[in-house]
């Protein structure tokens, strides 16, 4: 199992713990994190389920991809550290990730 703790704008926390395999984004939508709509449901086509990765976790989600990086580059509020949550697997050694859910997303 794996932890990951999902921060809304205004510091609201939620607490997951999920099974590897699927996506940071599934682990939201399937427990009810508001802020994380999935419009596109995971395909990387809509930039619905952006998050800001904890600083900490910035290298251990990997890299983006060039469709994620288009996505990401039509958003206002993207920040260094921006990325879609249906491009990050969930994994062992993510236990732990924190990620923010960005205020425009509410």
């Amino acid at each position: 199992m794996v932890n990951i703790l999902f921060i809304e704008h205004d510091n609201t926390q939620h607490p997951l713990t999920v099974e590897p395999g699927g996506s940071v984004m599934l682990a939201a939508v399937t427990n009810g994190v508001p802020g994380i709509d999935a419009d596109c449901g995971g395909c990387c086509s809509c930039a619905t389920c952006h998050v800001y990765v904890d600083e900490a976790w910035v290298e251990g989600v990997g890299p983006i991809g060039p469709t994620e990086e288009a996505m990401l580059s039509l958003s206002s509020d993207r920040k260094e550290n921006s990325r879609l949550s249906c491009q990050i697997t969930v994994s062992e050694e993510l236990d732990g990730l924190v990620v923010k859910t960005p205020e425009f997303q509410y």
